[in-house]
């Protein structure tokens, strides 16, 4: 595995659009080969524009929607529906508007009065049914994992300091006292975040720009943990890249 790359986009928009173009080169690429391509997916404000630039592309065309896998980063544990929910986000900018499986769609667990460890709990047990020969960590392979990045450098719902950071049995925990509304979420592992050919972080805005710094510098933040087991990438835009060595 080599050092992260770092590409740096004019704004927040350039840098939606490159991701977008991006996301789909590499699906088709997964899919060229005669793999189902699994894909995690994140939330945010710049994710929401990424997947609609990729639902509005006529390259989207390319890709045989019905043979990709989506997967969460981490969610909100919220009511199914709720417009805080990531898969809600996700669904509304791509998913809906794409000829997927939805066998092949695996959001977390809402919250139905079950507690979010139970919603761990059985998201973990659907990742480690879709394990197959190879795969490591309680999880597929994935083709692809994006990530964004908070100001205080949490990465998926994995904050600065929370006992989560140093989990590894398990490839999904319940965190509870979110730092970020709302309190509950649930998160993939760090062992399970590095389980992914590519990872991608996609970050924009110069309150990010410390966290982005940090992490690129080898700072204590949970950003700078994941690591692609091909390749690791940074995709900024000048903002978030204010304060990367030399910039």
């Amino acid at each position: 595995m080599s050092a992260p790359s770092v590409l740096v986009n004019r704004d927040a928009e350039g840098l939606a659009h490159a991701v977008a173009a991006r996301f789909i080169t590499r699906l088709v690429d997964v899919q060229s080969s005669g793999r189902v391509a699994q894909v995690v997916l994140t939330g945010g404000r710049v994710a929401a524009v990424v997947y609609r630039a990729v639902a509005e592309s006529p390259a989207r065309h390319a890709i045989d929607w019905r043979r990709v896998e989506f997967w969460w980063g981490d969610e909100r544990f919220l009511p199914d529906g709720d417009p805080e929910r990531n898969e809600t986000q996700n669904r509304e900018a791509l998913l809906s508007r794409v000829d997927v499986d939805p066998a092949r769609i695996h959001p977390m667990p809402a919250d139905a009065g079950q507690g979010a460890e139970a919603a761990a709990a059985a998201y973990a047990a659907e990742l480690k049914a879709a394990m197959g020969s190879g795969d490591q960590d309680g999880v597929p392979t994935f083709d692809v994992l994006m990530l964004g990045v908070g100001p205080d450098g949490h990465v998926a719902s994995l904050f600065p300091g929370f006992a989560q950071l140093k989990v590894s049995d398990v490839a999904a925990v319940a965190v509870h006292d979110s730092p970020k509304p709302p309190p509950t979420r649930v998160s993939l592992t760090l062992p399970a975040l590095d389980r992914a050919h590519e990872v991608w972080f996609v970050v924009s805005g110069d309150d990010k720009a410390h966290a982005v710094g940090q992490a690129l510098s080898g700072g204590d933040v949970p950003a700078a943990q994941p690591k692609g087991l091909d390749r690791t990438l940074w995709l900024v835009d000048e903002a978030a890249a204010q304060e990367l060595p030399g910039s």
